[in-house]
């Protein structure tokens, strides 16, 4: 199970008290006493006995003469042998003397991390663990080195950052460990503490700290420094402020918050307390005279210190050590390249300053507003085809609901943040990538975090895995793969399971997105904060994981919130009334996991999910817990957690204290909106889903299912044109087949197409355009507001005024462009003779139903927007227009062959039928009605041509069971007649 945090005040992740406390000093126990007996008998044994040993039995390993070319002249036997045996046991024993006397010189000054001997891996950690053991009662050693029970590790495996290691090491990425002395915080600033800082340092006041041995794997961090003696850990920037550049006393110097190495001098504010500060050095009688002399030297390079770098924001002081990935340019892109934003960097508020009150969570969620558009839409299309085949006569309407109020906003804000672009790529990326390492026989790393970066993406493994194969390359280490966008880009589908499905988003760093991988995680991931700030991260975790792109199957357990987000993905979530449910579920599936992996012969999930094993999919299961548990629940969850990595199962708990009994990773949302993890070095701009927001998106989704209303969607058209010889437009746009404008003068320039492209985004929403829609539309990658605004003026003054003087393109109450009804399109027509027929004058006379919907079938001149130029109209993609026009269409014409049937017009009906099947070739209900006008001519020939006509359209697939169905029933021989027509 994940180690267990000390209670003491420098194993917080927040403060929770602001009174200075003092060190508490660990008392030396009997067993310490025996452990360092032990380990001063094992290396008396092992520096005096070994040496006396073998100068006894073997003697010394040095030759009486030098003479080389005589002892190569000798023949090898046993005595020669020995002898080089000898030498290679005292070779051993010379080593390993070094390195106890390296290791003592290190932990006797404190000064600096031990020197490493060449060479000498094993030796030099046994040495270290005796040395520290040796010195564990003594005033300076402090257990700075692991416990006893590490003996029988390796160095390599001492030193290589596992899923095991990172339960034991804070901090999210441990590949840097040699280095570190301690990971920092990345924390929001308090700028009355940094305003009073200098009024608070005088000249009697100020106080000196020295930076000490770690304990056990524990480094001492600023963040704990500023936490013990100035009362609050968010106060770390004051101290790196004053020690920034400054040179230590081994010659290096503070350039980040994060690396500090023990044995440096640290200036502290003035107003600091704790017993293991000390007073300007000539007050300071108790510390030895050689740390006095380091402060004194120390303290004369404070003001050239504070004149050099002094106030400047912009420094390395402004972020604590964070593996953020580095920007660097992709082979082939040039300067102009990197300063091209990225998708998830474009059309925020920041940038565009008219956010016209859309809700600004959403706007700067690109992969999660992605994944709710598509998710919408797939559930508005989802609504029409059950709509349309819920049986004879049960066509219950076209039209889903129109939004309004802040479900209206929410779906706006959705359009304009949503970066479809990214997640495709991101997407394919990622099963290319395991595509490959499958090719190559290799298994899949462990990831911990993706960075997505201007438009590059950065994967942190958990440790080194080699080199990646083409086309990603290394990042700025050895646990870095990056993939720049243009070779991104190059990447097609795959047949292959998602290999990181678990991947979230967190917020934002400067320039760059975190998604951490929840299903990776060595233990529970706790969420502290306020219980509303919580509740929008939880809710802005559970929504993107449930509708994302890059992800196959998975489940989502919900506890203690979200029973209304499960209306998003009803297959992915799922929601528990309780901690007792979810401890007694996730038992079972542990166990049940554990026993999968083992029978399958599998070490993890991932070797599962790719190359031979891959129809075994392992899907991960991700608990997002906000109900706070008890300490002993907590602590079950720990225990459940600890193999839950391996398992493919994450967890994510909400607690309000901020201290969560077996918490691996510890992260607090804030008020303003930040997401910090201080022992894992991460400050982000959260990415959240307020409850306002969740609400109208579970409108969204509520509305569109199916089964939500008696009458599914509408059947009235959001726009009725006026059909009559009066109701003739003043602009005449025909979408439906190739785009042509009648009523207008065709603009000249490059323009035109521009003009033309926002004229049909607004002829399809006649409800209205948001601005920033419009704009996020015509230009995906990000417009500034003049050029937006210019190009309104454009479209305004081509499209004209009406005879009143009222212009045509129009701004209501709320902000939204909308068209003046003498605009108007064939689709618009052509909804409106459909409405008309069916439902209007159409119903009473038989005359007029059919000459309308003659008409209506008329307008059908293909897709829509059959001559759209390529890279162009990509917003469509969003729309569910594709789907409502083959079945508008579909409906149009059998409406149509029905009131020819009604005549006994087969002909007609068939003709009716066939150019509604030019637009909706797969329309089932049309292949029925088609075998029907077809038997109604008593010609058994040509209905067989016509069944294998619609066999061959069918494919693979076959003919659905319905129409295999009338055909047995209209002509008993068709398949023995379709095999003998060939």
């Amino acid at each position: 199970m994940p180690r267990r945090r000390s209670p003491s005040p420098s194993s917080s992740t927040a403060p929770r008290n602001r009174t200075p406390q003092p060190v508490r000093v660990r008392r030396r126990t009997f067993g310490d006493f025996v452990k360092a007996f032990l380990a001063f008998v094992a290396l008396a044994v092992l520096l005096v006995g070994v040496p006396v040993a073998l100068a006894m039995t073997a003697g010394w390993p040095f030759p009486e003469t030098f003479e080389p070319m005589e002892w190569l002249k000798q023949d090898i036997s046993v005595s020669t042998f020995l002898s080089i045996l000898t030498f290679v046991v005292w070779l051993a024993w010379a080593q390993f003397t070094a390195c106890v006397l390296v290791e003592m010189k290190a932990a006797l000054s404190g000064v600096g991390v031990p020197g490493r001997v060449p060479g000498a891996g094993p030796s030099q950690l046994l040495a270290r663990q005796l040395v520290a053991a040796l010195l564990l009662v003594g005033a300076t050693a402090a257990s700075f080195t692991p416990s006893l029970a590490q003996l029988g590790q390796t160095y390599d495996d001492n030193q290589r950052p596992t899923v095991a290691a990172a339960q034991q090491t804070p901090g999210l990425f441990a590949q840097q460990q040699e280095q570190a002395a301690g990971t920092a915080a990345a924390v929001a600033e308090q700028a009355s503490h940094t305003e009073a800082a200098p009024a608070a340092k005088k000249q009697g006041d100020t106080k000196f700290y020295r930076i000490q041995p770690p304990e056990g794997r524990h480094h001492d961090s600023l963040w704990e420094i500023a936490e013990r003696h100035l009362g609050d850990g968010r106060r770390y920037k004051e101290i790196f402020e004053l020690n920034k550049d400054r040179a230590q006393p081994d010659g290096s110097r503070l350039s980040e918050a994060s690396l500090i190495r023990p044995g440096w001098i640290m200036e502290m504010p003035g107003d600091a307390r704790g017993g293991d500060l000390v007073e300007m050095p000539d007050d300071a009688p108790e510390v030895s005279p050689e740390v006095r002399q380091q402060i004194s030297d120390y303290a004369r390079t404070g003001d050239g210190a504070q004149e050099q770098g002094g106030g400047d924001e912009g420094s390395g002081g402004g972020t604590a050590h964070v593996d953020l990935p580095q920007q660097r340019p992709a082979p082939g892109t040039g300067h102009a390249d990197l300063q091209r934003p990225a998708p998830d960097q474009v059309a925020t508020p920041a940038q565009d300053s008219s956010s016209f009150g859309l809700p600004e969570a959403l706007l700067t969620a690109p992969l999660l507003a992605a994944g709710l558009l598509g998710a919408l839409g797939h559930r508005r299309r989802q609504a029409l085809w059950q709509s349309a085949f819920a049986g004879i006569g049960g066509r219950r309407g076209m039209e889903p609901p129109t939004p309004t109020g802040d479900a209206l906003d929410v779906q706006d804000a959705l359009l304009v943040g949503a970066d479809p672009e990214g997640v495709r790529l991101l997407d394919r990326s990622l099963r290319g990538l395991a595509a490959s390492l499958a090719a190559e026989s290799r298994p899949l790393p462990t990831v911990y975090a993706a960075w997505m970066s201007n438009g590059d993406l950065h994967l942190q493994l958990a440790q080194p895995s080699g080199k990646p194969p083409s086309p990603w390359q290394l990042g700025q280490d050895q646990t870095f793969w990056m993939l720049a966008r243009a070779d991104a880009e190059t990447y097609e589908d795959v047949d292959t399971a998602a290999p990181y499905p678990g991947l979230v988003s967190l917020g934002t760093m400067d320039d760059s997105r975190l998604l951490l991988n929840l299903e990776s995680v060595p233990g529970i991931v706790s969420l502290s904060g306020r219980e509303e700030d919580r509740a929008a991260v939880f809710a802005s975790v559970a929504a993107e994981l449930a509708t994302n792109g890059w992800s196959d199957r998975m489940t989502i357990t919900l506890v203690g919130f979200g029973e209304d987000l499960t209306a998003l993905a009803p297959s992915r979530l799922r929601h528990l009334d309780g901690i007792e449910a979810l401890i007694e579920t996730m038992e079972a599936e542990t166990r049940q996991r554990r026993g999968a992996l083992g029978a399958a012969g599998h070490d993890s999930v991932l070797t599962g999910r790719t190359g031979p094993a891959q129809h075994t999919r392992w899907a991960p299961h991700l608990v997002l817990l906000a109900a706070e548990p008890s300490p002993e629940d907590a602590m079950t969850l720990a225990e459940l957690a600890a193999d839950a990595s391996r398992l493919g199962i994450g967890y994510l708990v909400g607690t309000g204290s901020g201290d969560l009994p077996g918490a691996a990773w510890e992260m607090e949302i804030t008020g303003e909106g930040r997401l910090l993890a201080p022992l894992l070095g991460l400050e982000l701009d959260a990415q959240l889903l307020p409850a306002v927001e969740r609400r109208a998106v579970v409108e969204l989704f509520t509305d569109a299912d199916p089964e939500h209303g008696p009458d599914g969607p509408g059947t009235t058209p959001p726009f009725l044109v006026d059909i009559s010889e009066q109701g003739r437009p003043a602009v005449y746009a025909r979408l439906v087949g190739p785009y042509e404008i009648i009523g207008l003068e065709t603009p000249d320039g490059e323009r035109s197409a521009l003009l033309h492209e926002a004229l049909a985004l607004l002829l399809l929403h006649r409800e209205g355009v948001h601005p920033r829609v419009l704009s996020s539309a015509l230009w995906p990658r990000g417009v500034t507001d003049d050029v937006r605004e210019a190009l309104l003026d454009r479209l305004r003054d081509w499209l004209g005024t009406d005879p009143d003087g009222t212009p045509r393109l129009r701004t209501d109450d709320a902000g939204r462009l909308t068209l003046a009804k003498s605009v108007v399109s064939d689709l618009d027509v052509l909804r409106s003779l459909y409405h008309e027929a069916t439902r209007g004058k159409g119903v009473d006379s038989r005359a007029v139903r059919g000459r309308l919907l003659t008409d209506a079938l008329v307008l059908v001149r293909g897709p829509l927007l059959a001559d759209r130029p390529e890279g162009r109209y990509r917003w469509l993609t969003h729309e569910i227009v594709d789907a409502q026009l083959p079945l508008l269409v579909a409906d149009t014409g059998l409406a149509l062959a029905e009131f020819h049937m009604e005549k006994n017009r087969a002909e007609k009906a068939i003709e009716a039928l066939n150019a509604a099947l030019r637009t909706a070739p797969s329309d089932e209900r049309l292949w029925n009605e088609l075998l029907r006008a077809t038997h109604a001519l008593d010609d058994p020939h040509r209905l067989t041509a016509l069944a294998s006509d619609l066999l061959t359209r069918s494919g693979a697939r076959g003919l659905p069971p319905r129409t295999e169905a009338l055909l047995d029933e209209l002509l008993p021989t068709w398949r023995d007649a379709v095999a003998a027509a060939g």
